[in-house]
Parts: structure tokens; C-alpha cells; sequence
């Protein structure tokens, strides 16, 4: 009798467990839908952890109006700048996470970062809710005319015949165009000396004046000068040519199967955003980037749209992490 009693009582409770376990859910799902239907009430601040006139800074400024419009709220650009984007980007993670607070993210926030800098006061993947991919900003790699090379197989065969002699200019130790050219000399096994610069205009400026054999660079700041001939483009590092200079073939395509270091922006909101609030976000921003407009201006940049579930955007800085991680390691790079 008595363990029929306790049987029952049991069940009772377990009985009640599962309804306050179901009430709990169904009221985080209200919560999340509520959420959604009045976010958002006031306006965003999108932080862009570089300076002012960049590529970031411009691609942010690019689309953050048009996001406003579709949301029904100013979407305000804030640079947050310093410790190589590190400052902008801790402060985004730290934000609270309610969808007002964005993060403009790159391949240096969610990539490089975790190769070059020993300790991070961030995790790029713990401490941010992933929204979409932005854009995709091509790099190419030029040569002096001087240099007998022609195409990227042509370049590989020089620089194996004479090992160390050929050089690749970069913007500093630990840069995007740095580990450019570390990949590049890691996948097509050949060795070429770098020479870091305190910034790229200095850098590319050597390589028109044949004091370094050639270097990664975005297409807008050498268009000019490869139409004039007084560069010569080898390839382009993203997967797709660059619809600017189409004629102009990919690392992958030319003889490096897998090769891509493309400045690649991300959207980003703090972690334990609603995912109403992000997918809110995330519809929104695609319908930014499918426009005729953004397209074109993106393509003055060098640059293309790009879309993803947030999902995809999260596997895809997991991947670019662990590479550029990897290539730290492997190069030898110092660490901050």
C-alpha cells in the first residue's frame, strides 16, 4: 500500500516536472516570438573595429542604411578601432545580447586574430551569435613587369629554380597579406623571402620601384596601376575571378588547388541573441545584398556578396581559424 502510495506520488511529481519543463519552453518560444515581432524599437549601432575609410568602414556604411530602411530603425556605424580590431570587436562581445549592438566582422576578428595574437579577450566563436556573411573583398597577387613570369605556374617554376632570391612585400609582420603569402609559399612548397612593411603603401610602392618581386594587395588600390602595365597580375585569391578584372585567374584554377585568403566580412550580434532577432536580421541583411545597387558598388570595391545561415557562418570561421592557426604555427610567425 504504502509503495503503491510512493509509486503514485512519483508520478505525480514527474507528472509536474514535465508540465513546468513544457510551460518553460512554450514561454522562451512566446518570449523569442514576442521578441521578433518588436525588434527592433530603437535604433542599432553596428561597431566597425578599424578607422574610418577603409574597406570595412566603407562596406558597413555601404548597407547599414539600407538595413535601417527594412527594419524600420537607423542602423548607426560606430568605429571602435585599435589592437588590430580587437578593441571594437571585445566590445561587441561584451555587449549585451539584444540585436542592438553588431558586429561588422572580418577575416582578421574571426581568422587571423587567433594565429597571431597568443590570448585573445574574446572567443570568436563562443562569445558571438553568427548572422551571415557580407562580402568578400579579392586580393591579387602582382608582379614587377621585371619578373619572367607570367602566370602563377610560371612564377612557382622561378621561384623553385632560385630559392629565397624572389621577395613578397606585405603591410607588417602578422597581416592579411602576410599570411598570404605564407600560405602561397606553404601550398606551392617554394621559398620566398618576406619583407614587412609599417603599412601598404610603402610596401607596393617598392614593388612598382622592382626593389621587391610582388605582393598580395586588394584590387582597387593596383587596378589602375596593372591596366597601366607597370604591374603585372598573376591571380586572384578568392575561389570565383573578381568580376572587376575577370580575365585574371584564381590561385586554385592556376596550379594551388585549394588556395583562398579573401578579406571576408561577416555580420555578428553577441552570443545569446534571440534567434528570432537573428533570423529577423539575417532576412533582412540578404535582401540589402541581392540589390542591383550594392552588388555594383560592392564590385568597386573588388568585392562580391556574399549570403549564409548562420550556421554556415560559423563552420566557415571555425575553418579559417583553424587554418590560419595552423599557418602561424608551420611559418614560425611571432606572436603578440
Amino acid at each position: 500500500m504504502n509503495r503503491t502510495k510512493l509509486d503514485t506520488d512519483r508520478a505525480i511529481r514527474t507528472r509536474r516536472t514535465l508540465i513546468k519543463g513544457a510551460a518553460l519552453g512554450i514561454g522562451m518560444w512566446l518570449t523569442g516570438v514576442r521578441a521578433q515581432s518588436e525588434y527592433p524599437s530603437r535604433p542599432l549601432s553596428m561597431i566597425v573595429p578599424f578607422v574610418p575609410g577603409g574597406p570595412t568602414d566603407i562596406i558597413a556604411r555601404m548597407i547599414s542604411p539600407l538595413l535601417g530602411n527594412r527594419l524600420g530603425q537607423s542602423v548607426v556605424v560606430q568605429n571602435r578601432a585599435g589592437a588590430g580590431a580587437i578593441v571594437g570587436t571585445e566590445y561587441v562581445a561584451r555587449a549585451a545580447p539584444d540585436g542592438y549592438t553588431l558586429l561588422l566582422g572580418t577575416i582578421g576578428t574571426h581568422g587571423i586574430n587567433s594565429g597571431i595574437y597568443k590570448k585573445l579577450p574574446y572567443d570568436p566563436i563562443n562569445d558571438f551569435a553568427p548572422i551571415s556573411l557580407v562580402a568578400n573583398v579579392t586580393n591579387l597577387l602582382v608582379v614587377n613587369p621585371s619578373v619572367p613570369a607570367h602566370n602563377l605556374k610560371e612564377l612557382i617554376a622561378l621561384a623553385r629554380a632560385h630559392p629565397g632570391q624572389l621577395t613578397f612585400a606585405s603591410a607588417g609582420v602578422g597581416s592579411s597579406q602576410h599570411l598570404a603569402g605564407e600560405l602561397f609559399k606553404s601550398m606551392a612548397h617554394i621559398d620566398i623571402l618576406h619583407v614587412p612593411y609599417k603599412g601598404g603603401g610603402q610596401a607596393i610602392v617598392d614593388v612598382l620601384g622592382d626593389k621587391i618581386s610582388m605582393m598580395f594587395i586588394g584590387i582597387p588600390t593596383v587596378h589602375s596601376m596593372v591596366t597601366a602595365g607597370k604591374l603585372r597580375a598573376i591571380a586572384v585569391t578568392t575561389p570565383q575571378r573578381s568580376p572587376v578584372m575577370p580575365e585574371v585567374p584564381t590561385m586554385a584554377e592556376s596550379g594551388v588547388p585549394g588556395y583562398e585568403v579573401g578579406a571576408w566580412h561577416g555580420l555578428f550580434a553577441p552570443a545569446g541573441t534571440p534567434r528570432p532577432i537573428i533570423d529577423k536580421l539575417n532576412d533582412n541583411l540578404h535582401e540589402v545584398l541581392a540589390l542591383p545597387e550594392i552588388k555594383t558598388k560592392l564590385e568597386g570595391l573588388g568585392a562580391v556578396p556574399l549570403q549564409s545561415t548562420p550556421e554556415e557562418l560559423e563552420a566557415y570561421a571555425k575553418s579559417e581559424i583553424e587554418k590560419f592557426v595552423n599557418l602561424v604555427r608551420e611559418a614560425h610567425i611571432p606572436q603578440h
